[in-house]
């Protein structure tokens, strides 16, 4: 039964969350100049002498000492008149290092007052952690990801039980991550759409894998006192070490099978990467390769094993083929080949709510959901760094469709965004990415994409002194200056690349840059590309400088993006709490924040 959110934390008003996103969008107007400056044009486009006033050193003296309150803001009682001198009025150079650093901080979401503390969701949401079991998912993925899907599984569990339903869509769901752990960890029906085959044939591959070992790691994880005595008085202890990468042997003697008596016939799956197979009680022991697989002996599935595989899904049990077994074990090849058609037919029948689905679809905001999912019902959309237009689609594909209940998106990527007044004469009957809301579409409001890019820099890892990559921007800003000079190319449909890590000096790296873009680098002599390293190396603090204004300024450009996406989804009159939540660590996910709605 749908549950009004009336026990959920305070939501930011529309009118308070319309108040925000004009005054930052007033300050950032002043300072698009700087925002849609690119550092490749640097030099090409004296950008420091148009942008700037203060030298670049001074500039980097400011940034990088505390901030300090302006004169006649005791206390902190900053407002929109303080940061007025931040910019010339003439100019538009910036002449304030220290106020412009201020206002990037007054700018922010947390001074804003528009965003949802993580800690006060989550408790108002309530329910009891039935997924709090101690199992860790850097057993199956990198600390970053490990991170991610943790915070944001517990929330959207929360949120699933919260308004009663067990169907989740994951749109953008990639290799699967959070997809599988919703689905194993939780409990919860979950189909991942990917727009990319791939994508989903890994996340097929690697679901099939991770279940077959996850069972025997729950049951790992949630031993409790009188399992533990159990297996001391059988003198059997279970040792289920999962390495996935390292080649293992599994021996599981009739002892290991009695202590997991109390066990669910689920939690009987033993935890190899490539090949399932169970014994019986009465079997003596089964050895499985996991690197060639060449032999199989004495592997005979027993009615015991076949019970086990009625409690997965159909494709996450792989069967020897003939190839593997001998002659003489056919008919208990043939017997498992006809127990596999049966799962398959019972499948779609089935009841079983903890699967996963991968699922491959190109997703826009007119998706019907029912052609791609045909048992749909009400659900929670959620999305995991959905990049570029992806995130604002999954917004309009919850505001319209009567299904989805609950939606909490975290979106990546923003420069592959689409702008509907970037490109005037494309404008008339699109879907764009920015901006969703009325008042920045009344006021034609365009970021840029260079603005875009730099909303995508991490403010809070350079913070704790992951630096820019200065060396390799100079590289390129130098470049830029010798295709123009020598060649006359001001754009190019080709792209340099990554490819300073694999050059040894500048000397090589233009060579190398040059034959990426088919530009005859034989006109060109060592001892001219010399000449221009030695013409702006002096120069190399005004990119250091001109970077770390533009990593300052990228919160309040994403901050833009989301308040576009929070006071769009304050327009619609079908939508009972919507809020800006910080998920992540942002020095381990610099995208930490999720938009989270609930429907009335």
């Amino acid at each position: 039964m749908w549950r009004p959110p009336g026990s959920l934390p305070p939501q930011p008003a529309a009118g308070e969350a319309a108040a925000a996103l004009r005054r930052l969008a007033a300050f950032l107007r002043r300072a698009l100049p700087l925002c849609r400056a690119h550092a490749t044009q640097l030099y090409t486009r004296g950008l420091w002498q148009r942008l700037v006033a203060a030298p670049p050193d001074a500039v980097l003296r400011a940034l990088r000492r505390p901030l300090r309150e302006p004169s006649g803001a005791a206390g902190g009682a900053w407002d929109d008149d303080t940061f007025s001198n931040v910019f010339c009025e003439n100019s538009k150079k910036l002449i304030n290092v220290d106020l412009f650093a201020l206002a990037a901080e007054y700018y922010s979401l947390s001074h804003l007052g528009v965003c949802t503390p993580l800690e006060e969701l989550l408790k108002a949401l309530g329910g009891d952690n039935q997924g709090s079991t101690g199992i860790k998912t850097d057993e199956f993925m990198n600390n970053k990801k490990s991170h991610e899907v943790q915070v944001m599984s517990e929330l959207v569990d929360k949120i699933a039980n919260y308004c009663g339903i067990k169907q989740v869509i994951d749109i953008g769901s990639g290799k699967g991550y959070l997809s599988s752990f919703l689905s194993m960890q939780y409990n919860l029906k979950v189909y991942g759409i990917d727009s990319s085959n791939t994508n989903t044939n890994g996340a097929h591959e690697r679901n099939r894998k991770l279940k077959k070992h996850w069972r025997a790691y729950q049951s790992r994880a949630r031993a409790n006192p009188e399992s533990q005595r159990l297996e001391k008085a059988n003198d059997s202890p279970v040792q289920n070490e999962i390495k996935c990468k390292a080649v293992n042997e599994r021996t599981l003697n009739n002892s290991c099978l009695q202590s997991q008596d109390q066990r669910t016939t689920q939690d009987l799956v033993p935890s190899c990467v490539f090949t399932e197979v169970a014994t019986s009680e009465t079997s003596k022991q089964t050895e499985i390769d996991l690197v060639t697989q060449a032999q199989c002996n004495e592997s005979r599935l027993s009615e015991e094993a076949l019970a086990i595989l009625d409690v997965l899904p159909a494709n996450a049990v792989e069967i020897f083929s003939s190839s593997q077994c001998n002659s003489g074990e056919l008919c208990e090849e043939e017997k498992a080949k006809r127990k596999m058609a049966s799962i398959k037919a019972k499948a779609s029948k089935s009841s079983e709510s903890n699967l996963y689905f991968p699922l491959t679809s190109y997703v826009t905001a007119e998706t019907e959901l029912g052609d791609i999912i045909t048992d749909l019902e009400d659900c929670i959309m959620v999305g995991l760094h959905t990049c570029g237009d992806l995130a604002a689609n999954t917004l309009r594909i919850f505001t319209d469709k009567p299904e989805i209940k609950a939606v909490c998106s975290v979106g990546c990527c923003y420069h592959l965004l689409s702008e509907q007044y970037e490109n005037q004469e494309d404008c008339t009957e699109e879907v764009w990415g920015f901006p969703m809301c009325q008042y920045l579409k009344d006021k034609g409001w365009c970021c840029g994409r260079n603005a875009r890019m730099s909303a995508c820099l991490a403010l809070e890892r350079i913070a704790v002194g992951q630096m820019l990559p200065t060396d390799s921007l100079f590289y390129r800003a130098v470049l830029q200056v010798i295709i123009e000079e020598i060649y006359g190319v001001t754009k190019s449909e080709r792209h340099v690349g990554k490819i300073f890590s694999k050059s040894s000096s500048f000397l090589d790296y233009v060579r190398k840059a040059l034959k990426k873009m088919e530009l005859d680098d034989s006109k060109l002599p060592d001892s001219c590309i010399m000449d221009y390293y030695e013409k702006y190396k002096h120069r190399m603090n005004e990119l250091e400088a001109f970077n770390m204004l533009k990593v300052v300024l990228a919160p309040c450009i994403e901050v833009l993006i989301l308040l576009d996406r929070l006071c769009y989804l304050k327009e619609q009159d079908n939508i009972a709490w919507s809020g800006l939540v910080k998920l992540f660590d942002p020095v381990k996910s610099p995208r930490c924040y999720a938009v989270i709605a609930l429907k009335k």
